[in-house]
């Protein structure tokens, strides 16, 4: 993996990740049933990121526990799934494709980065676990720790950002289709 791509990826996840959102309140043309499934494929989604929230304690120590236990990207698998959802509540197959280019373009190569990172701060621990969890896709044969979920850690890991950005999408796509 080319490292100088993999900081622009890093860099810019966030900013093209708005563009791409930006697309969607423009592009999108969402119905009630749409709005329902994606909506609840979408809150799937929050629910494993906030889930893997309250089990990470970023650069203090590995995090296997909880969802982290089944695959070593809960975030971004859970980020995936808010974006499919929200794609399928947009009814844009547009939308699908751009996000799904998304991941492949910056997502896989931030995954790469991260791990070399904690590879290198957490040595042969973060090598045992990688060996026996799975990168993305999860396995659902459990392999990590037993620590308990800790609603601090969600606080301080800033997870409620994702839950009220749910609430909004939700929000804008249901005036969108009253509107209509």
């Amino acid at each position: 993996m080319d490292s100088a791509y993999a900081r622009w990826a890093s860099r810019w996840r966030v900013p093209l990740g708005f563009a791409l959102g930006a697309a969607y309140l423009v592009l999108c043309q969402p119905t009630v049933t749409l709005l329902m499934a994606g909506g609840a494929l979408a809150a799937a989604g929050l629910a494993l990121r906030a889930y893997a929230a309250g089990h990470l304690a970023k650069n203090q120590s590995l995090a296997t526990s909880g969802p982290y236990a089944y695959t070593r990207n809960p975030l971004y698998l859970g980020s995936a799934l808010m974006g499919a959802g929200f794609a399928l509540a947009g009814g844009s197959w547009v939308l699908g494709f751009a996000l799904v280019a998304l991941f492949l373009a910056v997502y896989w190569p931030v995954t790469r980065r991260e791990e070399e990172f904690l590879r290198q701060e957490f040595g042969d621990a973060y090598v045992r676990y990688a060996q026996s969890v799975p990168g993305f896709f999860p396995r659902f044969r459990k392999a990590g720790g037993a620590e308990e979920f800790q609603w601090k850690r969600y606080r301080k890991n800033r997870e409620y950002e994702a839950l009220l950005g749910y609430l909004a999408a939700m929000i804008f796509l249901a005036l969108k289709i009253r509107l209509r």
